[in-house]
């Protein structure tokens, strides 16, 4: 791409899909911060941050998104549980619709893309 412009195309997920991620991984099943970072790769996000995911999962107590509460073990050190509060499913029904919509736009302009490739290559397309 010669002549990169300030407006390169951004591949990627949706910004805050962190949190999207986190509430549903909570959805399915209350956990604790450790399983989630090994089950949030299976959702796209590679090399989370262990300390960027537990900031997360407390901003999100915070908003009032999740609870936790502290699980003891005999096998190990106490662990920091999380599940969804009403407020957290309420968000997890919103999300859902926003990347259900954005699905919707990116159907669209892959449909449309895929037409204009078809006819010719890309290549001869500026020609």
């Amino acid at each position: 791409m010669k002549g990169r412009s300030t407006e390169e195309p951004q591949g990627g997920l949706p910004r805050n899909y962190l949190r999207a991620s986190l509430l549903l991984l909570i959805a399915e099943t209350p956990a604790h911060g450790y399983d989630l970072l090994e089950q949030i790769a299976q959702l796209g996000l590679r090399n989370v941050d262990p300390g960027g995911l537990y900031r997360a999962l407390r901003v999100m107590e915070q908003d009032g998104l999740v609870a936790s509460w502290w699980e003891h073990s005999t096998a190990g050190p106490a662990r920091r549980s999380y599940r969804l509060t009403d407020e957290g499913v309420e968000w997890l029904h919103a999300w859902a619709g926003a990347l259900r919509e954005g699905r919707r736009f990116l159907s669209a302009y892959l449909a449309r893309y895929d037409k204009i490739t078809e006819r010719a290559p890309v290549e001869s397309l500026t020609t």
